[in-house]
């Protein structure tokens, strides 16, 4: 098993899996296989968002996670300990280098170069920054705060088992970046929606953010020029 069985050239398969460092089964949480493009501007790592750098992330995975957090079946398969100093600092190393897909249309502060934007793309820019607060966990240029925020989506859902998994607060969640959205879906930490369009359809349900339907047309058309 390697890194790009579902991190595809370095970008993402798109599918979601259950976290291995969860007990019991029916607690676990559900998480998207995030982009490793531009892992290099990112500062938390690990379904818990406790681990502080890739190396860190790199190990846990090595050690724990191929073998769903089970050290016996870790035993039974054969487990390949990477060396820390040379095989997982080159391995991060070469991560490092996997960068955003390109934005023509960003200049190098992240904002829209008006003469290449259209009028729906720079409203859908003015709107990210007021209206729909996007901007104050997601600021440019790599459209993230590399910290964590709970928006408190149970407060529209009772808790109740779902399919043998208990669906209660996700707590906080991790700011990904923004940066090559478009090419990433689904999206969300667990993958529950699957276009551009829902996702901010998502929030402003959640956020309460009164979107007209221009502005939210606006929004996504400005998301998919990051």
């Amino acid at each position: 098993m390697s890194c790009f069985d579902c991190h595809v050239n370095g970008h993402t398969n798109g599918a979601t899996h259950l976290v291995g460092d969860i007990r019991p089964q029916q607690f676990r949480h559900r998480i998207d296989t995030p982009p490793l493009r531009g892992v290099n501007v990112q500062r938390l790592f690990g379904s818990q968002r406790a681990m502080k750098t890739v190396e860190d992330f790199t190990e846990f995975e090595q050690r724990a996670a191929y073998f769903d957090g089970d050290p016996v079946i870790a035993m039974k398969k054969g487990v390949n300990i990477l060396e820390r100093a040379s095989q997982v600092h080159f391995m991060a190393e070469f991560e490092a280098i996997l960068d955003f897909p390109p934005a023509p249309k960003l200049d190098v502060f992240g904002k829209l170069d008006p003469e290449l934007a259209t009028e729906l793309e720079l409203e859908g820019e003015q709107i990210f920054g007021d209206k729909a607060r996007c901007a104050e966990c997601h600021p440019a240029p790599y459209f993230t705060d590399n910290t964590m925020h709970d928006l408190k989506a149970e407060r529209f859902y009772a808790p109740q088992d779902i399919n043998g998994r208990f669906a209660s607060a996700d707590g906080k969640i991790k700011t990904f970046p923004l940066r090559g959205i478009k090419e990433s879906p689904p999206y969300m930490h667990d993958g529950k929606l699957l276009t551009l369009e829902d996702t901010v359809e998502w929030h402003n349900l959640v956020l309460r953010l009164k979107l007209t339907a221009s502005e939210k047309a606006a929004l996504v058309a400005f998301l998919r020029c990051l």
